[in-house]
């Protein structure tokens, strides 16, 4: 999607407003996601803390009566590209950690969380992910042969047995897996 500089321009202010609704050194700090909403009719970008409190709003002229079925993917792109991009207004926010930037629809139902920001933990998505599966397979089947490991047998769904027959031992490998 081609993005015009005012677009741009317009996110930037829109998440510095919100931004300001949470001013350094306020006490307590609050325990908020920020929501940002789109609406295609009128082309309106609203950002909002997690009791609905409306943080700011702006009109992206380019959004108006944008018809296009691929419109909140689109502004999702977007939106998170700049964010991204622009990690230390996204961090300036001054709010408890770990919070999240989630873009959601009119209904105010989640379309996708945009960006999170933690000290501690790194939320993986989109390229980054693509062909991951298949490295993590490489990888196994590497570590397997260098260990002369081979699988016994699949305890469970998540247990493993593997075993070396150099020295007769028996690993249990747990698999962990977050979605």
């Amino acid at each position: 999607m081609e993005v015009s500089e005012s677009t741009l321009n317009k996110i930037g202010r829109a998440l510095t407003k919100a931004a300001s609704k949470f001013p350094e050194g306020a006490e307590p700090l609050p325990l908020t996601d920020i929501l940002i909403q789109v609406k295609q009719e009128s082309g309106e970008l609203l950002i909002f803390d997690d009791d609905d409190n409306e943080l700011t709003r702006c009109v992206v002229d380019e959004w108006i009566g944008n018809n296009n079925d691929s419109f909140y993917d689109d502004a999702l792109e977007v939106i998170q590209h700049y964010i991204t991009g622009h990690k230390e207004l996204a961090e300036s926010f001054n709010v408890l950690r770990p919070y999240t930037f989630v873009l959601i629809d009119e209904d105010k139902e989640t379309i996708a969380d945009l960006y999170v920001v933690d000290d501690d933990t790194i939320v993986l998505s989109g390229q980054f992910l693509e062909g991951l599966q298949e490295d993590l397979d490489a990888f196994w089947e590497e570590l397997l042969l260098i260990f002369g490991l081979h699988v016994a047998g699949v305890l469970t769904e998540r247990c493993l047995a593997l075993s070396c027959p150099k020295n007769g031992v028996t690993l249990q490998l747990f698999i962990s897996c977050a979605t």
